[in-house]
């Protein structure tokens, strides 16, 4: 493991009129919330999304921690598929304050740079939205893929903070 130095940037949304929208129509593409989703089917989608940007925070739940995250009412996860397949997905996390945070946003490996994560990236909040937010916001470091800050700007994400840590990767 070697230290690295990461920064973190908070972006948001105040208005639905603030959102850039990109989307594509492909047939073989289908979005929709996983309901009740499983601790197996999550655990995938994590690892299959997060694991080249070092994700590591939720590897560290127990299974019954993540069970009642993904059983939270204010929890919604959405998935993404090419063909059937897994290509991408995002959490939806409503707050206490009214916002609506994309905890979780991404796409596999092999979908990366065919326009999904604009698509994606755009259906994330408009379901976020729907799901009567005040606000939409995330977060995004520079371990995530070089397209990640680029796509939630042209969204029309503004930044709002950031914060340097150090963390160690392998």
């Amino acid at each position: 493991m070697r230290p690295v130095e990461v920064v973190r940037t908070y972006l948001e949304l105040r208005d639905p009129g603030e959102l850039h929208g990109g989307t594509i129509d492909d047939p073989a593409l289908s979005l929709a919330p996983e309901t009740l989703c499983s601790v197996e089917t999550y655990r995938e989608l994590y690892d299959l999304v997060g694991r080249e940007y070092h994700w590591r925070d939720r590897t560290s739940w127990s299974d019954e921690r993540l069970a009642a995250h993904l059983g939270d009412p204010s929890v919604v996860v959405w998935v993404l598929r090419h063909e059937g397949r897994p290509a991408g997905y995002f959490e939806l996390v409503r707050g206490s304050d009214g916002s609506v945070e994309i905890g979780y946003f991404g796409l596999v490996g092999e979908f990366i740079g065919r326009g999904f994560g604009k698509h994606l990236l755009t259906r994330a909040v408009e379901e976020s939205w729907r799901m009567g937010a005040t606000r939409v916001w995330l977060h995004t470091c520079t371990l995530d893929g070089p397209a990640a800050l680029p796509n939630y700007r042209a969204r029309g994400f503004t930044e709002y903070r950031t914060e340097r840590y150090v963390t160690e990767i392998p």
